[in-house]
Parts: structure tokens; sequence; C-alpha cells
């Protein structure tokens, strides 16, 4: 009789980093021409004079945030002379933040732990450029995150005008925008505006087909032979077309093997797959919320609370005394928060007309699954 049954010590996975979020495939398909624009783009830093402005801009997973890890490998293995620094907003979402990070890439060590201030930080920065002749190419990804924090300005000003204060500095910006109801150009103030001046690259959702054949290109990478078959395959690339969001199918397909690795099968069965998709769904939500401060992660649990009891759409003003008076909030600071909310996505904010406007909230997702979420991000 055959065995199907794994050993304690077998695996599926013939390479598990595959799976990973974060990973750069060393085959990436279907983004040619954007990789192509994008290069075209930073182009002028090669020669020494200033990269062209960029913004990447589509959906959550469409391959931005992979072309321009691309574009910057490539970089750093033809020349020293243009200096690329990959920054996540979503982790690093202040000024003094992003340039210790743009700092540690230039001199090679991070800026001393206490008593440095920003100009220090910036002078440093600025000085090394000169010395060496170096261009900077600064990648912003997630850079909406930094309009939900009004860090924006004050992030772009002192990059974009470097060189008035220190001639011969040359700054070139690609920001990643994965929320569509961001125009970022539009966002900055005019002293920004004057001097940031993007080309903007569209990076549209994956087809069908596209998915099909990227999701199997991974299969081929990361899983034994046999482990998933052509018909688990489809549910699973349906399940990703659903969520309108490739890592939601990448994920998908690492815990569908694992579910199956759990039970000792060798191959991954459709019961694998909708198991998984109960988390992978939530993909979305679990990176918001990995991007909170303490006390955002507060006011969300307690909207969550509030949700998960009255099961309706809640009044702001409800929302706010019960928020107070477990969190200790502000109005004013509970306000920016909700606003923050409202722009990632984690819930609705509108108006009820009536006798006077009553501004009213609602989650997007389920509040059970908030709450679980938050516990697992302590």
């Amino acid at each position: 009789m055959k065995k199907n049954l794994l050993m304690w010590d077998e695996t599926l996975f013939r390479d598990p980093e595959v799976f990973e979020i974060d990973y750069v495939p060393e085959q990436f398909n279907h983004r040619d021409a954007q990789i192509r624009e994008l290069a075209f783009q930073v182009r002028p830093g090669l020669r020494g004079a200033r990269p062209l402005n960029t913004i990447c801009r589509g959906l959550p997973g469409t391959g931005k945030t992979t072309s321009v890890k691309k574009v910057l490998a490539e970089i750093e293995e033809t020349t020293k002379k243009l200096v690329p620094v990959y920054i996540n907003c979503q982790i690093d979402n202040t000024k003094f933040a992003i340039f210790s990070q743009i700092y540690r890439r230039v001199t090679g060590h991070p800026p001393p732990a206490s008593g440095t201030s920003f100009k220090q930080v910036f002078d440093a920065i600025a000085r090394v450029l000169q010395r060496e002749e170096q261009v900077l190419l600064v990648a912003l990804d997630d850079a909406n995150y930094l309009l939900y924090e009004n860090e924006i300005n004050q992030v772009l000003y002192p990059l974009l005008r470097s060189h008035e204060a220190y001639p011969g500095v040359r700054i070139g910006v690609v920001a990643i925008v994965s929320d569509m109801s961001v125009t970022l150009q539009s966002e900055v103030d005019a002293r920004v505006a004057s001097v940031f001046r993007p080309t903007e690259i569209y990076f549209p959702p994956y087809s069908e087909e596209e998915v099909h054949g990227i999701l199997e290109e991974r299969v081929l990478q990361g899983l034994y032979p046999n482990v998933i078959r052509p018909e688990t395959l489809d549910l699973v690339v349906e399940q990703t077309m659903k969520s309108g969001d490739l890592r939601v199918g990448i994920d998908l397909l690492k815990r569908a093997a694992l579910n199956a690795e759990k039970e000792a099968r060798r191959s991954v069965e459709r019961e694998d797959v909708c198991k998984a998709y109960e988390v992978s769904r939530y993909l979305h939500l679990a990176f918001s919320l990995r991007a909170l401060k303490a006390e955002e992660r507060g006011v969300l649990g307690r909207i969550a609370e509030m949700s998960a009891r009255d099961d309706q759409e809640m009044n702001a003003g409800d929302v706010y005394r019960f928020v107070k008076e477990q969190e200790g909030v502000s109005y004013t600071k509970y306000y920016e928060i909700i606003q923050k909310f409202d722009a990632m996505r984690l819930l609705n904010l509108h108006y009820r007309q009536g006798r006077g406007r009553t501004r009213l909230i609602s989650l997007r997702y389920d509040p059970g699954r908030v709450l679980e979420h938050l516990r697992q991000t302590i």
C-alpha cells in the first residue's frame, strides 16, 4: 500500500522563503514596462545628476515594492555613485526615523542614540554625499502612511530642497502608494509641490491568468512535486481574485501547505485551502495593525468592543465617551486617530442627515477578528 502520511521530520516545503511576503523572486514577470519606466526615471543618478522623482501607484499586491527593490538591487550591483535607500513607511513613519535610516545607509552606522538633532543627522548625510560625490535615491514604500501621520511634507521638503542648503547634493525620491484614494502630488504643500513634480507609474491589478502564473511559479519553487494539484491551485487563484490582493494568494499557499503538514498529508486538500483562507483573507488587517502605535491600538480595540456589543453603526460622540472613559484620550487626539483609521480603510466615517449632522462610525472588519489580531500584535 502506498504511504500518504508524512513522517514527523518530513516537510512539504522545498523552500519556505518563497512564500514570505517580502521575498523578491528571481523571475519576476508581468511588470517589464513599469520596471523599464522606473529605470529611465532613476538613470540620471547614474551620471551624477538628480534622479527624476517618481510615484509608483497601484492597489496592494500589484508588484510595486518588488519592482522598486529589483531596480535598487541593480543599482547596488552597478555603481557606488548612486546610493539607493529603501524605507518601509509603515515601520519608519516619522521624519527622524526616516532620516536615521538614510544616515545608517550613507555612513554605515546608526546615528548616536541620544542628544542628536535632526539638523546634525542631515548635516552628516549631506557632508558624506558632498565628499564622496554621491547621489542619493530614497524609496519610500507605503508613502501614504506619511500622509496619515501628517509627516509627508516634513520628510519631502528637506530631501527635495537639500541642494539649496548643501551645494552639489542631489537627491531623488521614489514614493510607493497603495491607497488609490490618495493623490500624493496634490496632498503636499506648495513648497514641496514646486520641486516634487513626480512622474506617476501605474501598476494595474494582475489578471486571473497572471495570478495563476505567478502562484504556479511559487508552487514550483517552494513546494515539492504534487503537493498542490491543478484543481487545488485553481481554488487558490479563485480566492486570490476574490480578495483582490496577490499577497493573499501567496499567504494562502503557505498556510494551506502548513495545514496539510499538520495533518501529516503529502498533498494539499480543498479543506486545507478553505481553512487557510479564513486567516489569509485578513492579511490587510494584520499589516495595518502592525503599523499602529500602542495608543491607536487601544482606541481601535475599544471601537471593536463597542461594535461587537452594539452590532450596528455607532454615533461618533458615543464612541468618544466610551474611548475617553477606557483610554483617557483627548477629543482632538481621538478625532485624529479615527480620521487615520478611515484613511487606512479600517473603518468608515460618514454623516447621517437629519436635524443636525450626526457622524457615524462602522468597522470594515468583523470586530471579533479585529480584537483577535490586536491581541496578536501586542
